[in-house]
């Protein structure tokens, strides 16, 4: 095999596009929208390059019309489970044998398909599939994925070239190894991106991967799929299962080449993958590598010295951008009785200029949630604010299911600092307030730190460096991804890795090289030219 030192391309983030009125994009969205909305898939599995179809079909709605099928899935079993990890296995040799650079190319060929001729349906399947408008998912399903490909590439290129100092006549080295075994990626419904990751970050380092995305995101997850063979991703190497996660699991963990889960979702699955991982423990020819990105509660600390205005900005765009189900997502805020009624007014300013409607009519700033079980949820909460004695909705509360799972953007104000909607993940657009006094800003740091058990991202608004000093050290464990002056939403990749601590997972940061250094195994060798005849060392002779 010929050989050379090679150099990836340099990456960089990809432009968001506008969509603006008359843009091309615009009209080939719209286009691609339309076309569609106007068929019906019928989505198989992937398991060793083939198409599996079964009996079973679930259907794909629109959260937003949720009367409109999209298409039809294939449900999976236990058969299937067991017969992506045989493809999976099948095909590790040959996949972790092959040259960096051509897993290299791969990768980046996807990242350039996504770039140009898949982006409209990538772009249209987000929208239609989870209820994203053009925006949210232009820089999820198209910018997101692409800068994870590309920048993955260039962490991979840098993981491989850091190498140990060398004493004369030694040649000291490391190579990176795959794990031995498969991967399991377990992805979530709200980003297109992330589903794209989880497997491709692992598989671009030499792993195999089994790959089972959320029900609610299939049909995304199915153009990542055909994107992933076009580039040249190998039968076996990605396998696309769709099967229940209890069914996933029970085969997956007691399976002894089991080698990692790469995971985003809810806390409570992952803690019981743990657990169950735990369980099995002594049936894995290895320790499996287990990277979580779980829940968040997410605050907005406003200090006294903040801008009313750009609070209450970071509030209407940190909770309700992609209906606030972003595990980001600006879900309790701390504001000083001397700003709140600015930023009250503001908010329910923003508020009432919101417009609500499906994702295929570009005007909608906010979409419906991902299902009826989400929507139920939600609406529980809220009709609870509604009779409570200790907090009260001053915007929205609103909701309505009867074409689409619709919850209007919610503003509760509590007087209790451990009310339920400031301590339990809702998922939805939905945002607690509480109103402290302006004096108490050392002792509200510590409230923001105690009430919740996750510690994924959070901000804190001041003109006062002091305070954001302050702040800064008081809250270092209560965010992975702190933001000053900025909402806590939109992490960028190559600029802000992602992850949190806490009940928000192993903050092993997404969009960074941290996160690769996790798929693979380190084996250091070391090579001497010279290898000495005589066991006896100097210090041994008499004189």
């Amino acid at each position: 095999m010929l050989k050379g030192f090679f150099q990836v391309p340099k990456a960089h983030n990809e432009p968001v596009k506008s969509y603006a009125p008359g843009s091309p994009e615009r009209k080939e969205l719209k286009e691609m929208l339309a076309r569609l909305q106007a068929a019906q898939l019928d989505i198989p599995m992937f398991i060793g390059g083939k198409e599996i179809f079964t009996d079973q079909r679930i259907s794909i709605r629109q959260p937003h019309k949720h009367a409109h099928v999209l298409g039809q899935f294939s449900r999976g079993d236990e058969s299937h489970v067991k017969l992506a990890i045989d493809s999976a296995l099948q095909a590790k040799e040959k996949w972790e044998a092959m040259s960096w650079e051509n897993r290299a190319s791969i990768f980046l060929k996807a990242a350039d398909l996504i770039a140009g001729p898949y982006r409209a349906r990538l772009n249209a399947a987000t929208m239609l599939g989870q209820s994203k408008n053009v925006y949210q998912a232009e820089i999820d399903s198209a910018c997101e994925i692409i800068d994870f490909l590309r920048f993955n590439v260039q962490f991979m290129t840098e993981i491989y070239a850091q190498q140990p100092i060398s004493s004369p006549g030694i040649w000291n080295r490391v190579e990176q190894r795959p794990l031995e075994g498969f991967v399991f990626a377990l992805t979530p419904f709200n980003f297109t991106a992330i589903a794209g990751n989880l497997p491709s970050s692992a598989a671009m380092m030499g792993n195999v991967v089994v790959w089972k995305p959320a029900d609610t995101q299939i049909y995304a997850a199915h153009v990542l799929m055909e994107v992933f063979r076009e580039a040249g991703v190998p039968a076996g190497v990605i396998n696309l299962i769709f099967v229940p996660g209890p069914v996933a699991g029970k085969v997956i963990f007691s399976h002894p080449d089991f080698a990692g889960i790469h995971f985003t979702g809810s806390t409570s699955v992952f803690q019981n993958v743990w657990k169950t991982i735990g369980e099995h423990i002594h049936t894995y020819k290895t320790y499996p590598r287990i990277v979580g990105e779980t829940g968040g509660k997410d605050f907005i600390l406003a200090h006294p010295s903040a801008d009313a205005k750009e609070v209450a900005t970071a509030i209407s765009r940190g909770a309700f951008e992609y209906q606030g189900q972003k595990c980001s997502a600006a879900s309790r805020c701390y504001i000083p009785e001397s700003l709140w009624p600015a930023v009250q007014s503001f908010v329910i300013d923003d508020l009432a200029s919101f417009s609500m409607g499906p994702v295929d009519e570009f005007n909608h700033f906010i979409n419906a949630v991902i299902d009826e079980k989400s929507f139920d949820k939600l609406a529980s909460y809220i009709d609870a604010a509604k009779h409570a004695s200790d907090a009260k909705i001053v915007a929205g509360g609103g909701y309505d299911k009867s074409k689409g799972w619709f919850i209007e953007p919610t503003v509760i104000v509590t007087t209790n600092p451990q009310y339920v909607t400031l301590c339990e993940e809702l998922f939805g657009p939905v945002v607690t307030i509480y109103v402290y006094k302006d004096d108490e800003f050392e002792a509200t740091l510590e409230l923001v730190n105690s009430t919740s058990i996750y510690a994924l991202t959070g901000s804190i608004f001041s003109k006062d460096r002091y305070a954001v000093d302050q702040a800064t050290y008081a809250l270092r464990n209560a965010a992975g991804n702190f933001y000053i002056n900025d909402k806590p939403t939109g992490a960028v990749v190559g600029q802000q890795p992602f992850g949190g601590a806490r009940g928000s997972g192993t903050n092993d940061k997404a969009g960074s090289m941290i996160n690769l250094l996790r798929w693979v195994s380190p084996r250091t060798i070391k090579e001497t030219f010279v290898p000495p005849v005589d066991y006896r060392y100097p210090f041994l002779q008499e004189s």
